[in-house]
């Protein structure tokens, strides 16, 4: 008699069973291994009042999910940052007047900071100026990676995508941005 032994759950700090004997523990772990660094992530993003909102939605839609995120197929960090990226798109608005508001900052209105200083918001204002023309996809995938530091494979997880299409598409998007920044 063939007996075929089922897969085995993973528990460990990146494949955690969220669907357990004890998810209230599995979700404590979760929420002091990952709140930090979302919370930073959705604050470069959205500003802190609104990533402390964002961070406490995501972990209430993770539990309320839970049962969807198997730990077999995709690591806890990349799903997480998958609710995350879902919930700032209903902040994007908000977003775009941010950068709106960078760009119309001027290197003037730093006369009393250094050149290394004016160079920077001169920095900053080119890309703040280049970010709204980029897609909505486009702005997810080079803020997951460059502000929240996820790797291709745990930004495939968060956008629901091959990892070789985000590496192709973060090659584009990047060279996209440079020629934005070039075109100044």
């Amino acid at each position: 008699m063939d007996v075929t032994k089922p897969k085995e759950r993973v528990v460990d700090d990146t494949r955690p069973d969220l669907t357990g004997e004890d998810p209230a523990a599995a979700f404590a772990a979760l929420f002091d291994s990952h709140a930090s660094a979302l919370r930073g992530y959705l604050a470069g993003r959205v500003g802190v009042d609104t990533a402390d909102d964002l961070v406490a939605e995501t972990f209430l839609v993770a539990l309320r999910r839970r049962k969807d995120y198997d730990p077999l197929t995709a690591s806890v960090r990349g799903w997480l940052y998958g609710i995350a990226t879902n919930l700032l798109r209903n902040h994007m608005r908000t977003e775009l007047r941010k950068y709106r508001a960078t760009e119309r900052l001027s290197a003037e209105a730093v006369q009393s900071h250094d050149a290394r200083v004016a160079a920077q918001v001169d920095a900053q204002r080119q890309l703040a100026r280049a970010l709204p023309r980029l897609s909505g996809q486009e702005r997810d995938l080079l803020l997951l990676t460059s502000w929240a530091g996820l790797d291709p494979s745990e930004v495939a997880t968060a956008l629901n995508l091959p990892a070789s299409t985000v590496r192709s598409r973060l090659h584009r998007v990047r060279e996209k941005l440079q020629t934005m920044i070039g075109e100044r």
